[in-house]
């Protein structure tokens, strides 16, 4: 049967399939990065309070007023960053749309879009679904960016670069120097910046800096984010688009025609929790997120496998050639069969399947469930 060609290199997701296998396994799924506790009492109650005011029916397809206000209120006191919420702001079916939306309005058949490597499992295939080729950056784990290197995939076909910081799955937080480098390169080669900010509150070693806010680069500077990671609800699906009053026009468009709008009673419960949590809240997560990198991080360490602590995201790379020969597919496989503990292989992020010997941890998870897998473990290394 005939499929369209765009679709034959893709694969189905392997962190959704990891997570599969740890439920066929009983094991404890350090695969996907959902958070296995509550989101916070004062977003649920406002989601509850949204429903039972029968806030049911279509919200505005960009996005609930409300929530684009919150966000612009948001940015300003967190970044200091101005944004218009009429004209500058998108709201979307969490920021795996958004990224979709935004290159499907802004990238051609025949362009090409800096990606680096290793890089989130949605960005090649969404470059792709445009007609666009990717051009593959190495991002090496722990060590700065080359941006003498970076500067050598720019040319004349490049529209756009996806950033996306804190970096999944390595870890990186982008330092000033670092992203100003790149909005030069930017500048120089009139390329927009597509930024995927998701885990921009999850920041160990700091501190984030939106791009957005460097010098020149508000005009050029698409920023996506959303609710899953910093408010623990992955699955209610709200993501953000902030861009330009012109480039918005297109990218609303885009939206509108792939999901209409995001769930309303949701977007009014995001809205109350930009509004109304403190900023001991984000702070607070951080800290706890950064005992959860530590606890995990330490117990791959004396189990034998070798990393580099995150700066920030909840995503720790290990290499684990200490503890077997075989491909990281294999070895995330056996992981889940002997040692009863799901990861990701890193060859789901990497354009030479047949380089890594590494597996992402996600530390998104209560404290007693990262010790009994951080014991598991060290079991399965017999130490």
């Amino acid at each position: 049967m005939h499929t369209a060609k765009r679709t034959h290199g893709f694969t189905e997701s392997v962190i959704r399939g990891m997570t599969r296998l740890a439920n066929e396994h009983g094991a404890i799924n350090l695969a996907q990065g959902f958070p296995n506790f509550p989101a916070p009492d004062l977003l649920k109650e406002a989601a509850i309070a949204a429903i039972r005011a029968d806030v049911n029916q279509y919200a505005i397809t960009w996005g609930a007023k409300p929530l684009r206000e919150a966000l612009a209120r948001k940015m300003q006191a967190f970044y200091g960053l101005a944004v218009d919420p009429e004209t500058e702001i998108t709201v979307t079916c969490g920021a795996t749309e958004a990224m979709a939306s935004v290159l499907l309005a802004l990238v051609d058949p025949g362009d090409e879009v800096v990606v680096f490597e290793p890089w989130y499992e949605n960005y090649g295939p969404d470059a792709v679904l445009c007609g666009a080729r990717p051009v593959h950056v190495p991002l090496p784990v722990g060590e700065p960016l080359d941006l003498d290197r970076l500067a050598r995939a720019f040319g004349p076909r490049t529209r756009a670069i996806i950033l996306n910081t804190p970096n999944n799955p390595t870890g990186k937080v982008f330092t000033a120097d670092e992203l100003a480098g790149i909005a030069a390169l930017c500048q120089r080669h009139g390329v927009y910046v597509l930024t995927d900010e998701i885990y921009e509150h999850i920041v160990y070693e700091g501190p984030h800096i939106p791009i957005a806010t460097l010098p020149g680069m508000a005009e050029r500077t698409i920023t996506i984010s959303g609710a899953s990671k910093t408010y623990a609800v992955t699955g209610w699906r709200i993501g953000t688009i902030i861009a330009p009053r012109e480039l918005t026009a297109a990218i609303r468009k885009v939206h509108d025609f792939l999901t209409v709008g995001a769930p309303a009673p949701l977007q009014e419960a995001v809205a109350k929790a930009m509004d109304e949590l403190p900023r001991e809240y984000y702070t607070g997560m951080a800290d706890a997120y950064r005992r959860r990198r530590d606890l995990l991080c330490g117990a791959l360490t004396t189990a034998g496998f070798r990393l580099v602590p995150p700066q920030g995201a909840y995503y720790v790379l290990a290499d684990y050639s200490a503890l077997g020969s075989e491909g990281d597919v294999a070895f995330a496989t056996r992981l889940v069969q002997e040692a009863g503990v799901a990861t990701v292989p890193l060859s789901s992020f990497i354009s030479d399947p047949s380089a890594s010997r590494r597996v992402r941890f996600a530390f998104c998870k209560t404290e007693d469930l990262l010790e009994e897998a951080a014991q598991r473990l060290l079991t399965f290394a017999g130490r």
